[in-house]
């Protein structure tokens, strides 16, 4: 079990401000975020996951098993969006549970928390599907960050904000 991407989970949920909208998915994808900004800023991520561009954009199941395995620290909710749709909320069940995360990894956090907050789902998909690893890559791949964010550098492509 990665420890990093519990860690990154809990500090999501203490700090995001929408704690409503923080679904399996989207928490899913601003984990993606924080990878991939810390793939371009320090040439590694911040969780060990291991990215999938499936039918959903970046995705992998371990956000839902991270929160399922660990009962004392998530509690996972179902419910319906506002299209009616089956959501899978996930939320802290231990408010007092301390991160064990870098500056510069809370940092990054707090950037994607930043940068994606105002975004309604439309807007924060576009932004995600608009990352250089989404555009360059073939679904159904794995998405190394860390050679994608190599790749980007080494022929200087230009970004949207978050990858600036």
């Amino acid at each position: 079990m990665d420890t990093k991407l519990r860690e990154v989970m809990v500090y999501l949920l203490k700090n995001y401000p929408f704690k409503a909208e923080l679904s399996n998915a989207r928490l899913t994808k601003l984990i993606y975020l924080a990878d991939w900004k810390s793939a371009l800023k320090y040439k590694r991520q911040i969780t060990g996951t291991r990215w999938k561009f499936d039918n959903y954009g970046p995705f992998v199941w371990d956000v839902f098993i991270t929160a399922t395995s660990f009962p004392a620290i998530f509690e996972v909710e179902n419910g319906t969006n506002s299209y009616g749709e089956k959501k899978t909320l996930i939320k802290l069940s231990d408010e007092k549970y301390q991160t064990n995360l870098s500056n510069e990894e809370k940092a990054i956090l707090d950037f994607v928390i930043n940068s994606t907050k105002p975004l309604n789902w439309s807007g924060f998909i576009q932004l995600v599907y608009s990352t250089f690893p989404i555009l360059i890559s073939e679904r159904n791949s794995y998405l190394d960050l860390v050679e994608l964010a190599n790749l980007k550098e080494k022929f200087k492509i230009k970004g949207n904000k978050t990858e600036e």
